[in-house]
């Protein structure tokens, strides 16, 4: 995971990824393989936001918004999630316009696909469409 990317202004913009699942370590794991995947070199700041803050499975807004906040670069947030009541969680704060930093968004991709695919994209540099596009791109990815 990655969340020491550059913040000064002069230093590259890169859009951050954050995994959002109803399981801490299932978002922690898919966080370590897509920025292990990413190649060698730095990475897009990737944090992951699983479970409850009191260790048990469930969604937190607090702590989507707090990942959120951490890998903001400057060019978006791509929110990446698992089930349904995740969804609806970033949809929320997405909703309340100051809950999370400004461009960030809701992706439509399979977690652990689309988390590979976002954190390549944001790592090349893609803005945060493209970095949405790629994830999204990962429904078409075929295993037979």
């Amino acid at each position: 995971m990655s969340d020491d990317a550059p913040r000064d202004a002069g230093e590259e913009k890169l859009v951050g990824v954050v995994l959002v699942s109803h399981s801490a370590a299932v978002a922690e794991s898919v966080a370590r393989l897509a920025t292990g995947l990413a190649g060698g070199g730095a990475t897009a700041p990737v944090l992951p936001a699983g479970g409850t803050p009191d260790g048990g499975l469930g969604t937190s807004p607090e702590l989507v918004a707090e990942a959120a906040h951490a890998v903001d670069r400057g060019a978006g947030v791509a929110v990446l999630v698992d089930l349904g009541s995740a969804v609806l969680t970033v949809k929320a704060l997405l909703a309340e316009g100051d809950e999370l930093p400004e461009g960030s968004r809701l992706v439509d991709a399979p977690l652990v696909e689309g988390a590979v695919a976002a954190v390549v994209a944001a790592s090349a540099g893609a803005d945060v469409d493209a970095v949405a596009r790629a994830a999204e791109e990962a429904y078409d990815y075929r295993k037979v």
